[in-house]
């Protein structure tokens, strides 16, 4: 069973956590993952609405780490892929 967790906000082109810049930033819009590990995710911060930046990452940028709800989590690529983001950029 898959859990997508949506914020209905349709307006805005979504990006996935992978395909952020380096330095960049999102609002977390919905994850696509089965239910255990949306959930465990949620409750390490990448709750919808919730912002998200990108921090550092290993040599040859996989796991990278994004900074959330005051914490630093690391995330593999293949996980990253799957949390879907609405893009923050900076004026």
């Amino acid at each position: 069973m898959q859990l997508s967790v949506k914020n209905e906000d349709a307006s805005t082109t979504l990006l996935t956590l992978a395909d952020l810049d380096e330095d960049g930033s999102g609002v977390v819009d919905r994850i696509d993952l089965p239910a255990d590990l949306a959930e465990r995710l949620m409750e390490l911060g990448f709750v919808p609405g919730h912002s998200v930046s990108v921090g550092k990452s290993a040599p040859g940028g996989d796991p990278r780490v994004f900074r959330v709800d005051g914490g630093e989590i690391a995330l593999r690529r293949e996980t990253s892929r799957c949390i879907f983001v609405r893009s923050v950029r900076e004026a």
